[in-house]
């Protein structure tokens, strides 16, 4: 008989990494497919509420508690003229959306959005067209957002039924304006040059707005990471936060693989990071530039620009991931990843929040939560207060991409404030289970409060509308604690949260 695996994770909550930023549990919502139209907004479901907002769509999306969302694209954005989705929504033109080659109707606008924001309990992270739109058409927007009653723009949003500003403090300079896919894509220096005008007239509009810039779209683009730099050069000492983007997928079936690929967000977090210090050090600046992650998820089915399908329908079914428990694996080390870089990370918006690339599917009559569904919620719910940097000693496995690999993956927090901690741990192990000590090292908690674990025997299981738990969380046994440490069994292929009281 083997001798059972042993890993052991050593806390200590005087080791603080940095403060989470609630930030980091965010989603983004594009007028891409279904996400808008037959997702959110479907007055035709049996669903729907007076306004056309899917009711089940709201309650599944305030489970996952998104503290931010990002709106309105994605790609959507580079050719989105802003007034078309504003007043009476008879008045309001149909026009191609070349990003998605559909037909975009604007039933569904900001002011839609962020009515869609409140019903959430989420704030709105808005976004400005720096393609075809102009800096002009960005401050506009502001204005029309932000700005008390008065003046032209102001009076357009108190003439359609909100007298108060909305008060949107988070604002995207463009979407991936480094990719030759993107309607109006720069250079560099042509987009640090544009964003910087324009993020000047939004913050003399109002100057307690937080700017995001774009960065990179990925990390395989052949400007990486240079188009960074270039562009921080321009807009330093205007910004608060630079976008990164970056989707991964199993395509090549190497699951071991695909099981580590912690290591390759780590990465880029870190490049990018270091692209932050050494801009901050030329420009001799005492002023933090954070990043915003504001696209991540696993994703096969994204199509290239060059695979798009020219229907010119109407929310047209794209990009539908039916997610399975390996994704939902490579999901809960995403979001490992976030805590264990939170002192550089401050904002990440899953993409997106239903039917593309989304935890959430929908049929007119039903809604579906998929696999990446239940690490989304976990990490949302228990992830609070500071990241910890925990010490993992664990058996090491062998991939083809990443070389060895631990088998476990982990990252904890400590809320001082309620007393809570939680520890997130992935066994990436395929076929053995793993004794695993928790050792707290500075104090012994009063009482582990509960586990709970997303797992399955096969890393191809996919919920279903006829099988909708296949993959779900559930409550697992609770160890019993011994002074300081406790010890529990984590079974292969799972996702592994663990409330502790201190």
């Amino acid at each position: 008989m083997s001798t059972p695996l042993q890993a052991r994770i050593d806390l200590d909550t005087r080791r603080v990494i940095s403060p989470i930023s609630p930030l980091l549990f965010s989603g983004f919502a594009e007028h891409m497919g279904r996400c808008i139209y037959e997702g959110i907004y479907d007055p035709a479901s049996p669903h729907a509420d007076a306004n056309g907002l899917r009711q089940d769509v709201l309650a599944a999306l305030r489970e996952l508690n998104f503290r931010a969302m990002r709106y309105p694209g994605g790609n959507f954005l580079s050719g989105y003229r802003w007034e078309d989705g504003i007043g009476p929504r008879e008045q309001r033109p149909r026009r191609r959306d070349l990003a998605w080659q559909s037909i975009e109707t604007n039933q569904f606008g900001t002011d839609e959005f962020m009515a869609f924001c409140e019903l959430v309990n989420t704030q709105p992270m808005m976004a400005v067209n720096l393609g075809t739109g102009t800096i002009q058409d960005a401050a506009n927007l502001i204005e029309y957002c932000n700005a008390p009653a008065g003046t032209l723009y102001a009076d357009k949003r108190a003439a359609n039924g909100h007298a108060d500003p909305y008060s949107v403090k988070y604002w995207c300079l463009g979407n991936e304006m480094d990719g030759p896919w993107q309607i109006g894509h720069l250079e560099a220096a042509a987009y640090g040059l544009k964003a910087r005008e324009a993020a000047k007239l939004m913050r003399w509009h109002d100057p307690s707005i937080q700017l995001v810039l774009c960065g990179s779209s990925n990390n395989v683009i052949p400007s990486y990471p240079e188009w960074d730099r270039v562009a921080l050069e321009h807009c330093w000492d205007l910004i608060d936060y630079h976008s990164i983007h970056y989707y991964a997928d199993n395509r090549d079936e190497d699951t071991a693989s695909f099981l580590a690929l912690s290591a390759a967000f780590e990465a880029y977090v870190d490049t990018l990071a270091g692209t932050l210090r050494y801009v901050k050090a030329k420009q001799r600046s005492k002023k933090e530039v954070y990043l915003s992650w504001d696209e991540w998820n696993v994703a096969y089915k994204l199509p290239g620009p060059d695979k798009v399908i020219r229907e010119w329908s109407e929310a047209p079914p794209i990009a539908e991931e039916v997610y399975n428990l390996e994704d939902a694996l490579v999901i809960a080390q995403w979001l490992n990843v976030f805590l264990r870089k939170s002192d550089v990370l401050k904002i990440a918006c899953l993409a997106q929040v239903v039917n593309i690339i989304a935890p959430i599917l929908t049929t007119r009559e039903a809604l579906l939560k998929q696999s990446i569904y239940y690490p989304l919620m976990l990490f949302s719910r228990l992830a609070a207060g500071d990241a910890l940097d925990v010490r993992v000693r664990s058996p090491f496995y062998t991939t083809r991409k990443f070389g060895d690999m631990p088998l476990l993956d982990v990252s904890a927090s400590v809320d001082e404030a309620s007393g809570q901690n939680a520890v997130f741990i992935v066994n990436r192990s395929q076929t053995d289970s793993l004794t695993v000590t928790l050792n707290w090292q500075d104090r012994a908690p009063q009482q582990i409060k509960a586990v709970h674990r997303v797992a399955g025997s096969d890393p191809k299981a996919a919920n279903s509308y006829a099988y909708p738990n296949q993959i779900v969380a559930h409550p697992a046994a609770v160890p019993r604690l011994d002074g300081r440490s406790a010890t529990l069994i984590v079974p292969p292929l799972s996702f592994t949260a663990v409330e502790t009281l201190l």
